[in-house]
């Protein structure tokens, strides 16, 4: 029998997506289920996948891949989609290459997801895999069954005789990575109201945030963080140490009227405390080692890159050329930066760096000693265009 490998994620319709492929369209199913950052107990996910029917689980911790190869060349650019920083649009490609890998492994023929119908993320995944493996074939239950209640689908796992863990009544809906969150709800549809509360789970209010400030010095080599507060830490320690400390102080939170991939708008609400203190940083010290013509091609790009992530298009010649000016820009993106991190706001009190262009200080005096009469000639040639507009005028 042909095999497929599905992307798993423990939820109803990934269980009831396995007696669905073999029902269905003969297949047998190998699950996969990866870590990006949302401590998911993976051996628990391979258990009920195979209680499901599966004929293997496969299980992948994929945070170093997740940081290194995704979350990495997007902070590089500072990339961003109208101020949301890409947290779940960044572990898509990574999914559907791990799910291309998988498949490639198990010789099957076919690749599935859970996506529903409604969001960008099956559009990134399924054009992310037609991007590394055009013969594979994908396919994807919830656009072909007919289950459309969750009454439905019950009935249908008790057909099946699958154990569908206790489903606890939820209000909230969260996708958990390394760089973030973002929390679905029913009471989000309405945007003249404000989520409530509770629906923040890494982050406070500012109101609750603590009345002492909180200082702390990020360093970054060549665009990457490398240390925090004097002491060099591992990346994922880093993210989840900052994730804390910004979180604690109210700082990540976005509460967005997006435009969707096909242009309809939606409010989406985010939590992203590490990846926000991040770019504040990143970007107060860009000010001090790049030029300015540096920083103004670079803001555009950085929108670019945003677009390039958000519509499904981390697998083009577009985003690899992308990728080579960041690395190129950033090599002098070197110094450390000191935040000061309140009230829900992270604000660059202080930057150094052995790359600095700044001018400033004792460097400042050379300014003085130019040539006054070659400034006067430096300006009157400036302003010869002005003068031929104001001739033209007249």
């Amino acid at each position: 029998m042909a095999k497929c490998v599905l992307a798993f994620t423990g939820s109803l319709e990934s269980l009831l997506a396995i007696p669905w492929l073999k029902e269905h369209n003969d297949l047998d199913v190998v699950s996969l289920s990866v870590d990006i950052g949302s401590a998911a107990d993976l051996e628990m996910l391979g258990e009920q996948a195979l209680m499901a029917g599966a004929v293997a689980a496969r299980i992948e911790d994929l945070r170093d891949d997740f940081y290194n190869d995704f979350i990495t060349p997007a902070l590089l650019a500072l990339a961003h989609y109208q101020t949301y920083l890409l947290g779940n649009a960044l572990s898509r490609p990574l999914v559907a290459r791990e799910l291309v890998r998988v498949a490639l492994e198990e010789g099957a023929s076919h690749v599935a997801h859970g996506s529903s119908v409604r969001g960008n993320d099956q559009v990134r995944l399924e054009t992310a895999i037609q991007a590394l493996a055009p013969h594979l074939k994908i396919l994807s239950p919830q656009h072909e069954w007919d289950l459309e209640t969750q009454e439905q689908r019950l009935q249908y796992a008790r057909n099946k005789r699958i154990s569908v863990p206790a489903q606890r009544e939820q209000s909230y809906r969260y996708d958990i990575s390394l760089w973030g969150q973002s929390i679905k709800s029913e009471s989000f549809d309405d945007p003249a109201v404000a989520p409530p509360e509770e629906a923040y789970t890494m982050t406070c209010s500012a109101q609750a945030a603590p009345n002492e400030a909180q200082d702390i010095v990020l360093e970054f080599r060549e665009g990457q963080p490398i240390g925090l507060n004097g002491e060099r830490k591992p990346a994922i320690e880093l993210l989840d140490e900052l994730n804390r400390l910004a979180g604690g102080h109210g700082i990540g939170r976005a509460d967005l009227i997006e435009d969707r991939l096909i242009g309809f708008k939606s409010r989406e609400v985010y939590e992203s405390p590490a990846a926000t203190v991040l770019y504040v940083a990143k970007r107060g010290l860009e000010q001090m080692t790049l030029s300015r013509e540096s920083l103004q091609v670079r803001e555009g790009l950085s929108v670019a890159y945003g677009r390039c992530v958000y519509n499904g298009q981390w697998y083009s010649d577009l985003r690899e050329a992308l990728d080579a000016f960041f690395v190129r820009v950033n090599q002098n993106v070197t110094g450390s930066v000191t935040l000061r991190l309140y009230k829900g706001t992270a604000q660059v009190i202080a930057r150094s760096s052995e790359c600095s262009l700044y001018a400033g200080g004792p460097a400042a005096a050379t300014l003085d000693q130019l040539d006054h009469q070659a400034a006067r000639g430096f300006i009157k040639v400036w302003s010869m265009p002005l003068s031929a507009e104001a001739r033209r005028k007249k």
